[in-house]
């Protein structure tokens, strides 16, 4: 596959608000089969915000029920998937903004020994339960919904369908395989993989649907983000402010295809088409990639 079958044209400010509001810091996007676009924000209300397929706003909601959103996910099944990091909790919601459950404790995390300078040095000194600080939450083929519970613990748990706990795995570590520093995202294929964004180890680890581990890609950069097209290819968001951020495009073993020049992103999402949406964190922005 070339590069030229991967063309796009940036359409900065993609996403626009009425002007009696502003946007926050985004930490997610992802789209409904109709082509709206669902974005969240954190440090401004509502915490969810919903546009069409033109970028205009439609509504915004779950200013009740959400402290601080991160990574959004709409599954197969139709309902939207918010992680929400400052209250260590995750919730499912149906696309109007209806709850339809959470898991955790509200402002309870789990011991982990994580509890000062965090952001700093984002040690943790054991693993836990859910949930402290979880970073994203993902419906499996099964029916399962797995969670990566990452800026404080260091694991990835597994519910049924209705929120009950099934499994977890996951050590505090760097070099050996299934321990984490940072899982930020993930995603499960058709037959059930999952790809872990194991961020401060520089790596994607593949794994089973209970945690065997199978690869991981390595030649990364502090990847933060994924997601899967129509095509089986992966779109990762890598490196930081400061670490030429990019999109790299790669196939299901890892191999690089693309790169796409953007900004520091937090959460990435492909549409059917092609279309990439990227929610850009401190320029306030949702930006469009649209596929030419």
């Amino acid at each position: 596959m070339t590069s030229t079958q991967f063309s796009y044209t940036r359409e900065d400010n993609w996403a626009k608000l009425p002007s009696s509001m502003k946007f926050g810091i985004m930490t997610g996007v992802t789209a409904d089969q109709s082509g709206n676009v669902y974005v969240g924000q954190q440090r401004q209300n509502p915490p969810i915000l919903v546009f069409d397929k033109n970028g205009d706003y439609v509504t915004g909601w779950g200013s009740e029920v959400i402290d601080e959103v991160h990574i959004l996910t709409i599954g197969a099944d139709g309902f939207l998937y918010a992680p929400d990091r400052g209250a260590h909790m995750v919730h499912k919601f149906d696309l109007e903004g209806n709850l339809i459950f959470s898991i955790g404790e509200r402002r309870n995390p789990s011991d982990t020994g994580s509890w000062k300078n965090w952001e700093l040095k984002m040690t943790v000194e054991r693993s836990a339960g859910p949930f402290n600080m979880p970073t994203r939450m993902f419906p499996s083929p099964s029916g399962s919904i797995y969670v990566s519970d990452g800026y404080r613990n260091c694991r990835i748990h597994e519910f049924d369908s209705k929120g009950t706990l099934l499994n977890s795995w996951g050590e505090p570590g760097k070099t050996d395989l299934g321990l984490f520093h940072l899982p930020h995202s993930l995603w499960i294929t058709s037959d059930g993989t999952m790809y872990v964004c194991d961020r401060k180890n520089n790596r994607v680890q593949v794994m089973s649907a209970t945690g065997d581990f199978l690869s991981e890609w390595t030649d990364l950069d502090m990847p933060g983000d994924i997601c899967m097209d129509s095509h089986g290819n992966f779109y990762l968001l890598e490196g930081d402010v400061t670490r030429d951020p990019k999109i790299s495009i790669r196939d299901k073993n890892g191999n690089l295809l693309h790169t796409i020049d953007a900004p520091y992103g937090h959460q990435l999402w492909v549409t059917p088409n092609g279309d990439v949406y990227l929610a850009v964190c401190w320029e306030q922005q949702i930006i469009r990639f649209r596929r030419n």
